[in-house]
């Protein structure tokens, strides 16, 4: 048995090369990780991490370093779903969901860090290890790029040797959401699978008739066509639409996934391990899916999602996302160009190793 001894919090603010917009969010400048460093009596270290698009990366950081920390120290990190339990009970008065799971997922990741380098093991195979490659997507946040733009991008996925692309919805009217639609797939192809993603913009009815308007053009999945909370209006948009939908990036923890997938409709749930209580969450959410005979897809945390959809049977799509929280490690997601599939990393631990180097810059005091 060993035992946690350290818990250190870091926050870097980061900015992104260029100025990215969707239709709820607006414009993102920077992104931020707020990490976590687990430290135990036995000289083990274990990184976690979770991000935001740029707000509320601090008081995450916070959350960790004044409450979290109390509850981990002292405990045996092996114990990895007894203390996500505990963390999750310890704040849930003030903190259920929200910025608890952000907190709760950067120190889960840690601990999962500290089990699978102590086993030796790559993640994805001491979860289970179906394949070592996963689907994969380019998912820009593209709203504000001129259509030419827009198409350069997207070729630049297909050059990567991608087999599938994603873009934003929510111009002023849709007419010019579906005109950029019927642009992408003239220029990827019949082949070349194509999704989209509302951002939880639209009305029920405005989804609906979206929905509609974009039929001829062979849309795998519409993304968060309206608020996450509105499971009855999902299913209406799946029905009336007669389209896929895929939601689950504003889920944050299981329960909601259930109710999403009991009382509304999701066709591809789309779980994000920074922001739904770390890895043991996301497997949660996983197991539910494949109890509901549904594939898991992800959001953002490529680097790290590689790995866990690698390890499912019933593994979806993975995210190649804007946020380039890979471009600060040590091994950025790697992407076979024969197949367009990525690559899970076979180095013991989660396998996203900082470049602490990179993010020195970045770090902000708080």
């Amino acid at each position: 048995m060993s035992t946690i001894v350290s818990v250190t919090t870091e926050y870097y603010r980061i900015p992104l090369p260029e100025l990215m917009e969707d239709a709820k969010h607006g414009l993102h400048t920077h992104f931020e990780v707020p990490i976590v460093k687990i430290a135990t009596d036995d000289d083990r270290v274990g990184v976690g991490y979770t991000y935001t698009g740029g707000f509320g990366g601090e008081s995450i950081a916070k959350l960790i370093d004044k409450e979290l920390k109390h509850i981990l120290l002292g405990k045996d990190p092996a114990c990895v779903e007894s203390i996500w339990d505990q963390m999750n009970w310890g704040i849930h008065y003030v903190a259920r969901g929200g910025l608890a799971s952000f907190a709760i997922a950067a120190c889960d990741i840690a601990l999962w860090d500290l089990r699978a380098k102590k086993a030796g093991e790559p993640l994805y195979k001491l979860l289970g290890g179906h394949s070592n490659k996963v689907k994969c997507y380019g998912g820009a946040i593209d709203l504000n790029y001129p259509l030419e733009k827009l198409l350069a991008n997207n070729q630049r996925y297909l050059d990567m040797g991608l087999k599938a692309v994603k873009i934003k919805l929510g111009q002023k009217t849709l007419a010019e959401d579906i005109a950029r639609i019927k642009a992408v797939r003239e220029l990827i192809g019949p082949d070349v699978t194509f999704m989209v993603d509302a951002n939880m913009s639209w009305s029920v009815e405005k989804a609906i008739k979206g929905a509609k308007l974009m039929a001829p053009y062979d849309i795998l999945f519409l993304e968060e066509p309206t608020i996450p909370e509105d499971y009855e209006g999902y299913g209406r948009i799946a029905r009336e639409g007669s389209i896929a939908v895929a939601a689950g990036e504003n889920l944050r923890t299981p329960m909601e996934f259930q109710h999403m997938m009991q009382y509304g409709h999701v066709d591809f749930p789309q779980p994000d391990a920074s922001n739904v209580g770390g890895i043991t969450g996301w497997l949660k959410v996983a197991a539910i899916s494949q109890v509901n005979n549904l594939t898991v897809s992800t959001h953002g945390m490529q680097e790290l999602h590689v790995s866990l959809l690698a390890a499912l049977p019933n593994a979806g799509y993975l995210e190649m996302h804007s946020f380039p929280i890979d471009q600060y490690t040590t091994r950025p997601l790697v992407i076979d160009p024969e197949d367009g599939m990525a690559v899970a990393p076979e180095e013991p631990g989660i396998g996203v190793t900082f470049d602490w180097e990179k993010l020195a810059p970045y770090k902000v005091e708080f």
